[in-house]
């Protein structure tokens, strides 16, 4: 079932939105608007909320909720994946096939407009430690801005020592950088899992960071123009 929306988006902190945004499921196109709302549910990104009237009736139905309702397209069901409030309902992201802003396919959730990416080619010394023991040692960072985050310092992989590297399985999405894939690191005979992370192809904002690697500045020493910074405190530390 959808969580739970406690307050309706006029209640929420809402903004109205100018991109028309559209939805796929079982092969059609479900929702199709130039009036989304975007609503804050959670901390660190929006949720849309289309107007009713955009999206298609027939394939919602109707749960012992009455704001809780079933997406169906012939054989395919998405249990209490759309949520009403008011005269809006919400789409369960996940549950969805696809969905697009414009004519550009958006993953993971909604954009967030007040986030912003720059991924700046530099000439920075860029030094990364683990344990005292450097893992890496660049002057061609990709430094990558992003609203709530601490700088990122991209290194072309030939500045680090991936002899040190072995690839997992872990795969993550972000709606502004792409799919990343991750490493996990050997140091001190420890091995930090999903220690360092690459986009193979991202987004095309954030191009300059392509087959490049990150360290989590929360997890390491970085060095940087011969100064030592402090370890940020956030969410991944």
């Amino acid at each position: 079932m959808a969580d739970t929306l406690t307050e309706s988006p006029t209640e929420s902190r809402t903004e109205t939105s100018d991109k028309r945004v559209r939805v796929q499921f079982g092969g059609r196109v479900i929702a199709d608007t130039i009036h989304p709302l975007l609503v804050w549910e959670r901390p660190y990104f929006p949720s849309y909320f289309l107007p009713l009237s955009d999206v298609s009736s027939d394939v919602l139905v109707a749960t012992a909720d009455p704001t809780t309702f079933d997406v169906v397209v012939g054989d395919r069901v998405a249990a209490g994946a759309a949520f009403t409030s008011g005269d809006h309902v919400r789409l369960d992201w996940d549950a969805m096939d696809a969905w697009y802003e414009e004519d550009e396919q958006v993953f993971v959730h909604a954009r967030d407009p007040h986030s912003r990416i720059d991924a700046l080619r530099s000439t920075r010394h860029v030094v990364v430690e683990v344990e005292g023991e450097v893992v890496a040692d660049s002057h061609a960072p990709v430094i990558l801005f992003e609203t709530g985050l601490p700088p990122r310092y991209y290194l072309p992989a030939n500045d680090v020592r991936t002899d040190l590297l072995t690839p997992t399985d872990t795969v993550t999405g972000c709606p502004y950088k792409g799919n990343a894939r991750y490493w996990s690191l050997d140091v001190g005979g420890r091995v930090r899992k999903d220690f360092v992370w690459g986009y193979d192809f991202p987004t095309r904002e954030s191009w300059p960071i392509a087959g490049m690697l990150c360290f989590y500045n929360e997890r390491v020493d970085l060095i940087i123009d011969g100064v030592r910074h402090e370890r940020p405190k956030t969410k991944f530390t």
